[in-house]
């Protein structure tokens, strides 16, 4: 199966200019993606590009990845409704080094002819005088091809217009493929399906300028099946990097996936094989409710991007608070994995020079945090067995001191089967 069918039967592709496929038969090529550095890390909307990136390598093509250190200087208007604010160029350089560390656990940067490369723009970019620029690139591109792209015309149908920064960002981005063509023999561009208007543009800069030969290919822009973003929780993007977002919290994101989302995303974001894939499905569609998909794609892809060790620990923090897990386990976890496993879960902070006298767990759970409102409630559901501290249910009458903290430092407590809250000994 070849690098197009490939991208096909798993549902990424959208769209190749004609003879791509043709081009990609002739032996090893050479193509690049292109990824925004405006933060430290990648996140899950990157995946896509990034999968795009590893068939394109494991078909024996060489893969580039380029940075945008100029680029991110400037901005892509292409689906944004406002300027964006442009970053100095030491940020850049911060956020640069946090993507090739992320992207080596991707891609094969050692070995090979085929080896991946990553680029930045500003290496080309930095001593390229405004002068050259619109004489060497800006003359082959005209106004009226430029203003007929939809990122153009959707910018300036609206309130705020667009700064001639961001209406130069295609022809710069079109500059970029001409240099790759010129300098690395890069003959492909590919990138999201809202990428197409910059992606021609470089081609037909080669076209004009040198009267080269250069294509294009696109990739679908993931959405929920309820239509709805791909990518963000509650809380914000899903990041690959592991401060910004816990492990645990990554593999959640994945096993929340609903029953059609996680059989398009398995064929996206993992490497199973078509009859795998197939199996999977079959076997889930058996019993829906073990979310066989979910798991198997929760696993496949925690373990590509933050290894085995935080997979397995990432599931035993979902047993601990969905299953059967005993509360030693918190003594497993530091204090920064405790608190990722409990974010979003009600917490209370409590003085710990208290509970070295001991308080009452009435007090503890009414008073000194507020599990419950008051006195009277908190009673009530201890008195019907609904309360449980640290895995153990409670009664009306106990005490609770600094040695009952789970790693010195916590206490879990649950109402009914679901309603966790952690309370913070200082």
């Amino acid at each position: 199966m070849n690098f197009v069918e490939e991208l096909r039967w798993r549902g990424m592709l959208h769209d190749s200019m004609p003879g791509v496929e043709e081009k990609l038969q002739t032996g090893m090529v050479s193509g690049y993606i292109g990824f925004d550095p405006t933060a430290d890390s990648l996140h899950v909307g990157s995946l896509a590009q990034i999968m795009t990136l590893i068939h394109f390598q494991q078909a024996g093509h060489k893969p580039f990845v380029l940075v945008g250190g100029a680029t991110g200087m400037v901005g892509d208007p292409s689906g944004k409704s406002q300027e964006r604010n442009l970053l100095s160029a030491d940020k850049l350089q911060h956020n640069l080094n946090g993507i090739q560390k992320q992207l080596e656990k991707f891609l094969d940067f050692k070995n090979g002819e085929n080896r991946a490369e990553i680029v930045n723009n500003y290496d080309w970019f930095k001593n390229f005088s405004f002068l050259d620029f619109i004489r060497d690139a800006g003359k082959h591109i005209t106004v009226n091809y430029m203003m007929a792209k939809d990122s153009v015309k959707k910018r300036l149908e609206g309130e705020t217009g667009m700064s001639f920064t961001e209406f130069s960002y295609q022809l710069i981005q079109g500059y970029d493929f001409y240099y790759l063509w010129k300098n690395r023999n890069c003959v492909l561009q590919m990138g999201g399906s809202d990428q197409w208007g910059n992606m021609v543009t470089g081609t037909e800069l080669i076209r004009r300028k040198d009267q080269g030969e250069a294509f294009a290919l696109t990739t679908q822009l993931i959405k929920k099946a309820d239509g709805s973003k791909f990518g963000k929780s509650e809380g914000g993007n899903i990041w690959l990097d592991p401060l910004k977002t816990s492990p645990y919290q990554f593999y959640q994101f994945w096993l929340n996936a609903g029953d059609d989302d996680a059989k398009s995303y398995i064929r996206i974001f993992t490497l199973q094989k078509q009859h795998e894939i197939e199996a999977l499905e079959t076997e889930h569609d058996a019993a829906p409710h073990l979310r066989v998909l979910q798991k198997a794609l929760a696993k496949d892809i925690t373990i590509r991007v933050h290894g085995e060790t935080e997979y397995e620990k990432a599931v035993k923090s979902s047993e601990f608070l969905f299953g059967n897990v005993g509360i030693e386990f918190l003594n497993e976890l530091d204090h920064a994995e405790t608190e990722a496993l409990f974010a979003g879960v009600p917490n209370f902070n409590i003085n710990k020079a208290e509970l070295e006298q001991g308080v009452a767990v009435i007090d503890l759970l009414a008073e000194k945090s507020k599990v419950f409102p008051s006195k009277g409630e908190a009673k009530k559901m201890i008195q019907g067995g609904g309360v449980a501290v640290n895995k153990i249910k409670t009664t009306p009458d106990a005490v609770f001191t600094s040695q009952n903290l789970m790693n010195q430092k916590y206490l879990v407590v649950q109402k009914g089967k679901k309603n966790y809250f952690l309370l913070i000994a200082h």
